[in-house]
């Protein structure tokens, strides 16, 4: 089975220099097949490039300015030659022998993605992250991080995951509505599970997350990411939700939503809203695709963490 792992990576050439020797290391032992590295830079002004090409193994791809994270993943995604791709971001590295619990899963045509066990390092505590659960409540997608003795998880995390490459073309990948973070590989196994196939949860693939220095945090106001992740909560509801009676709901809790930002002086829903409303458009035609490909309901996809 031929791998290939894409980082994406925006001005993180001290992440890079810390965590690719330990993926490069780690792929040594890997014998069942091929394993590529590939490393998209996003427009980084730092020194990430030069790091990256230290490393002769490592295929480096670069986009001439800053462009989001679902299109510089499309992109590594698209440029791939393995039958497996594996997402991580720059701040995350593997444990030693990851590898193969995550790919025994991919025995079954039905699995799209399978998600890792992540060791997260946030605020010198570890949190176990990587299953996700969640449910329709007053018109809206809330997620959850999950327990992680179960294998069943909502979505797959973007960045510590795998993909079939297959199925991942057949769906389009990432979403580039949600440029330029937040709620993409939501929606992805969002979509392959409508549409019918399996998303999946693995808590003896580990790999290690120091979450408080990831690209966001260090690179974006905590407005602007508040903001574009209520846009990204509406572009989700629009693109995907096909139930009438959760359809409905949506729409009649808006004005509770908009009242209980405006008490709560919330600006940054507000302006989500109409960031969203500008994007109808494009929207709508995300939407009549997705309605192409769907087979189940949303309370066949959540009913199982209700």
């Amino acid at each position: 089975m031929n791998l290939s792992i894409i980082i994406p990576n925006y001005q993180g050439q001290n992440l890079l220099s810390k965590n690719l020797p330990k993926l490069v290391k780690e792929l040594e032992n890997y014998k069942e097949g091929n394993a590529e590295i590939i490393v998209v830079d996003d427009g980084s002004t730092d020194q990430s490039v030069k790091v990256v090409s230290n490393f002769s193994q490592v295929k480096l791809l670069k986009n001439d300015r800053n462009l989001g994270f679902s299109i510089t993943v499309n992109k590594g995604a698209k440029n791939a030659t393995g039958e497996i791709l594996i997402l991580l971001n720059n701040d995350v590295y593997p444990q030693s022998g990851f590898l193969k619990p995550l790919l025994d899963h991919f025995k079954s045509e039905k699995v799209f993605a399978v998600g890792c066990m992540d060791k997260s390092v946030e605020e010198n505590t570890i949190v176990l992250r990587g299953r996700g659960e969640g449910t329709w409540k007053r018109g809206f997608l809330v997620h959850k991080r999950g327990e992680v003795d179960k294998s069943d998880t909502l979505w797959v995390s973007g960045g510590s995951g795998a993909f079939r490459k297959s199925l991942w073309d057949q769906l389009g990948g990432l979403n580039e509505l949600y440029t330029p973070f937040y709620w993409e590989d939501i929606d992805l196994s969002y979509r392959a599970q409508k549409a019918g196939y399996d998303v999946l949860f693995e808590k003896e693939s580990v790999v290690f997350h120091e979450h408080e220095k990831g690209t966001i945090k260090r690179n974006f106001s905590p407005f602007k990411v508040k903001a574009t992740a209520y846009r990204n909560q509406f572009i989700f509801a629009w693109t995907n939700l096909t139930d009438s009676k959760l359809m409905l709901e949506h729409f009649l809790w808006l004005p509770y939503h908009f009242i209980k930002a405006i008490l709560n002086l919330d600006t940054a829903f507000n302006l989500g809203f109409f960031n969203a409303l500008k994007m109808l458009p494009k929207i709508i035609k995300s939407r009549n695709a997705n309605l192409k490909i769907f087979k189940l309901s949303d309370q066949q996809v959540v009913r199982k963490y209700q």
